[in-house]
């Protein structure tokens, strides 16, 4: 069985980031960039998949600058067997990912295709439920558990309620969330085999696949600085405050 993985590169989750001063953007000049938690987790559970002998080859696939390629060797050292960089400078925004990744599964024909369920930067939430739909196929979102076998995957998915089990026909769409595993730490020798593995690279072209932005960012902001808070000497001071200055009562 083949799965499909896709991963991003993001800022690190790690770094404060910083609003460009004109407002167009998140500036990224020499920022330290990772790969997506939520792909993380893809990857480590396409492995975990791999190793549990339900699966014969894991294809990661990134879509962006040159530099994504460092992404898809973290993804490669994790236990990916090859990996496929589709090379644009163009922004992407989710509808042509997804149209590009549409693009890739009819190529490769995968019977499981893994996501995270957002990227840390812009989180549109988007691409997983795009992709399903474009392709035809059935969809688990918000992936806490995922059992795969023999023509069908179940994905037991985190709902406002608590958790629903849904069984899904493969080919199928599944999206990774915090709780669905712990991804492994990297080990320097797998770092070093994962040079040596194959990555294809392709453009939006060559896919026939059309990524002009449909959207346009207006501006970009940051947060507005919170006030500071404030100690009551008691229950009824407190209510007070929060009827006369917050007037929240």
């Amino acid at each position: 069985m083949k799965v499909l993985v896709a991963v991003k590169r993001v800022v690190d989750y790690n770094v404060k980031v910083r609003v460009k001063a004109d407002g167009s953007g998140v500036d990224i000049a020499n920022v330290k960039m990772s790969m997506n938690p939520f792909d993380e987790i893809a990857v480590e559970e396409a492995v975990r998949l791999k190793e549990a002998g339900k699966v014969t080859e894991i294809i990661a696939v990134s879509l962006g600058v040159s530099q994504c390629q460092e992404t898809l060797r973290t993804a490669l050292a994790m236990g990916a067997d090859r990996a496929v960089l589709v090379e644009t400078a163009a922004e992407l925004q989710p509808l042509a990912v997804a149209k590009l990744l549409k693009a890739i599964v009819d190529k490769e024909q995968p019977q499981l295709v893994i996501l995270g369920k957002q990227a840390i930067d812009d989180d549109a939430n988007q691409t997983g439920q795009m992709l399903a739909a474009l392709s035809g196929m059935p969809q688990g979102t918000f992936a806490s558990k995922v059992d795969l076998q023999a023509g069908t995957v179940a994905v037991t998915r985190e709902v406002d309620g608590g958790l629903e089990t849904v069984d899904l026909k493969l080919p199928a769409v599944v999206t990774t969330d915090l709780r669905l595993n712990e991804p492994r730490y990297v080990k320097l020798p797998n770092i070093m085999a994962a040079k040596k593995k194959p990555l294809e690279t392709l453009s939006p072209e060559a896919l026939g696949v059309d990524v002009t932005p449909r959207l346009t960012t207006v501006k970009v902001a940051e947060p507005a600085a919170r006030s500071a808070g404030k100690k009551v000497a008691s229950v009824a001071e407190l209510v007070e405050k929060l009827r006369n200055e917050a007037k929240v009562l």
